[in-house]
C-alpha cells in the first residue's frame, strides 16, 4: 500500500520568522559548502534550469536499496569503473533492480577517510587514480532500470582517470544529473549493508533552491 508523505518543515529562507531572544540559550551559526562531505547533488548542480534540491519529490527520498560490492576489483585497480556487465552479474544473483529505487556502488573507498590526500590518491602527475561509474553502467541503471538515484563513496561521479582524459570535466556526472537523477557522494559504511532489501532515507534542511546539501543518509536493514 502507497503511503501519503507530507513535509512538517519550512523552507530555510531570508524570509522566514525567527527567535527573537540575545541570551539563556546555547545556538551556533552554521556556514557549510553544499558539497562538502556525504552529500547530495540535484541535476541543477550541473545543468542550467534543471531541478533544484527542493524540487525533489519526498517520495524519492526514501528508496529501496541495492548495494553493488566491487570493492575486491578496486583493490586490485583503483582506476576500476563499475561496468552493465557487474550490474547483470548481480540482478543474475540477486534478481533485477527495480524501477525507482536507489544503487549505491560499493568501493570500500570510504574507508580512506578522513584524508584528504589517500581519498584523493593523486599519482606523480597530479591525477587522481579513484574508481566511477562507466557511462554504460549508468545508461543501463536509467534507461533500462529506471532508477532515481545513485551513490557511491568517492569524491566523484567518474574515476579520477576518467576525468583527467576530459580535461578535469565530469562527463558521467553530467550524463547523469541531465537525466533528472539525483546522486549521493562520498557515503560511508556500505560495507555494512546487504546488496538487496534495504531503504535508503535522505534527510536534510529544506533550503530555499539549493544546488547540493550535506545529508544524512540512513540504510533501513531488513
Amino acid at each position: 500500500m502507497k503511503r501519503a508523505r507530507i513535509s512538517l518543515r519550512y523552507q530555510l529562507s531570508k524570509r522566514k520568522p525567527y527567535f527573537t531572544h540575545k541570551d539563556g540559550f546555547y545556538v551556533e551559526q552554521f556556514t557549510v559548502v553544499g558539497q562538502y562531505g556525504t552529500h547530495i547533488d540535484p541535476p541543477i548542480h550541473f545543468v542550467e534550469g534543471a531541478r533544484y534540491l527542493d524540487e525533489i519529490d519526498l517520495k524519492d527520498l526514501l528508496l529501496p536499496l541495492y548495494v553493488i560490492d566491487k570493492s575486491a576489483a578496486v583493490i586490485e585497480n583503483n582506476d576500476y569503473e563499475i561496468t552493465k556487465q557487474d550490474i547483470l552479474d548481480f540482478e543474475a544473483e540477486y534478481g533485477p533492480i527495480a524501477p525507482e529505487s536507489f544503487v549505491a556502488f560499493r568501493s570500500d573507498w570510504s574507508k580512506r577517510w578522513p584524508s584528504q590526500d589517500v581519498i584523493r590518491n593523486l599519482d606523480e602527475d597530479g591525477v587522481q587514480r579513484t574508481p566511477g561509474w562507466s557511462h554504460e553502467a549508468l545508461e543501463y541503471l536509467i534507461e533500462e532500470r529506471q532508477v532515481k538515484a545513485v551513490g557511491h563513496e568517492t569524491l566523484d561521479t567518474d574515476s579520477g582517470v576518467s576525468a583527467a582524459k576530459h580535461g578535469g570535466s565530469l562527463p558521467e556526472e553530467y550524463y547523469l544529473l541531465s537525466k533528472d537523477i539525483y546522486q549521493l557522494e562520498v557515503l560511508a559504511k556500505l560495507d555494512q549493508v546487504p546488496p538487496t532489501g534495504a531503504l535508503i532515507s535522505i534527510t536534510f534542511p529544506h533550503w530555499e533552491k539549493a544546488s547540493g546539501s550535506p545529508v544524512r543518509a540512513i540504510a533501513i536493514l531488513p
